[in-house]
């Protein structure tokens, strides 16, 4: 599947789920200092990669093509993007809608 589809087809799979993603890319090696943020965050690489570092749960979280992470508020993150740089698709929630830690969902979510 070309890029352009898999973004649609991405995109359409956020909206079936009631929710109004945006696009951000960055270039590679782009780097991301740790943050919060107030709200729920579900966050789609529809090209490239991204890995997202978890400093106070000891781990990092790497998304390729077509891979989701569900950031609950609050939860601090950084980032660093891959070789090829990264597009995301990234969806606002109200804080409280995701549960628990943040969850990595492959490919086939």
């Amino acid at each position: 599947m070309n890029v352009g589809g898999l973004r649609s087809e991405l995109e359409a799979r956020l909206a079936a789920e009631g929710l109004s993603p945006s696009a951000w890319s960055n270039a590679p090696g782009d780097t991301y200092a740790a943050h919060r943020h107030s709200y729920d965050k579900v966050l789609v690489a529809a090209a490239g990669s991204i890995r997202f570092h978890l400093p106070e749960l000891g781990r990092d979280i790497d998304l390729n093509e077509a891979d989701r992470l569900e950031l609950p508020a609050g939860t601090l993150h950084g980032a660093t993007v891959g070789s090829a740089g990264v597009t995301c698709l990234e969806a606002h929630v109200p804080a409280g809608s995701l549960d628990g830690l943040p969850r990595q969902r492959t490919g086939d979510w």
